[in-house]
């Protein structure tokens, strides 16, 4: 693998996502002001604003990252630039890998901000360290990254790589534990909430907010989110096809 081609791509993915300000605004701005609209909402009731709003730092990651890598990446292979870099001594570890760079760039933005603006402005009060708050966000922004790539290979429009989001994200919403203790739903929803990554997510936001040390469940989660996200950007990597010029 090459440094120096890793970089250019990501060098190129920037360019590119610097010349969108509806795609930046999406990244950095609206995972902000939902948690000020949800620190209004549990206005009352700060305990559960503290709970939920932890675990939405790492959930909001994933999804933006979802969102926009999955579009963005399928724009390249239907305008056929993807094909073409395919045509050059690139690697498909490398062409992955520096989209995953790229766009992990904005997402150490957007998980800096959104943790901060959480702790020091709308008072989210947890017992652990920030840092591994912001370590859980980054890790879901590179599983959101990483599950983008992958869904762009079967969806022949933006519309239909939209339409993966109920199928891939939404079933991770409702099933890791952020409306229902996983250990109290249905034994098979509990089971297959145990393979969901997402799951791990919030229940790592969870020990943050309960633990002021790093727990043996913290290392767990973030070793699950992480292999998580090396796994999918394989199976992306693997859908790209090299052709001949």
């Amino acid at each position: 693998m090459s440094p120096a081609r890793v970089l250019a791509t990501a060098r190129r993915v920037l360019r590119q996502l610097a010349h969108d300000p509806r795609t930046v605004a999406l990244l950095l701005l609206v995972p902000v002001l939902l948690l000020v609209l949800l620190y209004y909402v549990f206005d009352a009731d700060r305990g559960s604003f503290d709970f939920i709003g932890s675990s939405l730092l790492g959930i909001f990651p994933m999804v933006t990252m979802f969102l926009v890598t999955s579009i963005a990446t399928l724009r390249e292979r239907t305008s056929g630039t993807l094909e073409r870099l395919m045509t050059m001594p690139l690697g498909r570890a490398e062409l992955v890998v520096g989209y995953a760079l790229a766009f992990g760039a904005f997402a150490v933005l957007q998980a800096a901000l959104a943790t901060g603006v959480a702790l020091w402005f709308l008072g989210l009060d947890i017992a652990g360290s920030p840092w591994l708050l912001l370590l859980i966000a980054l890790l879901n922004a590179l599983l959101g990254t990483a599950l983008g790539l992958f869904v762009s290979a079967f969806a022949a429009s933006e519309f239909q790589a939209v339409q993966f989001m109920p199928a891939v994200i939404f079933p991770q919403i409702l099933l890791c534990g952020l409306f229902a203790p996983r250990d109290t739903m249905q034994p098979m929803l509990e089971v297959i909430s145990d393979v969901l990554p997402m799951s791990y997510s919030v229940d790592g936001m969870t020990q943050v907010l309960q633990h002021a040390e790093v727990t043996g469940d913290f290392v767990r989660d973030a070793v699950v989110v992480s292999a998580s996200a090396l796994a999918v950007l394989a199976l992306g990597a693997a859908t790209l096809r090299r052709r001949t010029p």
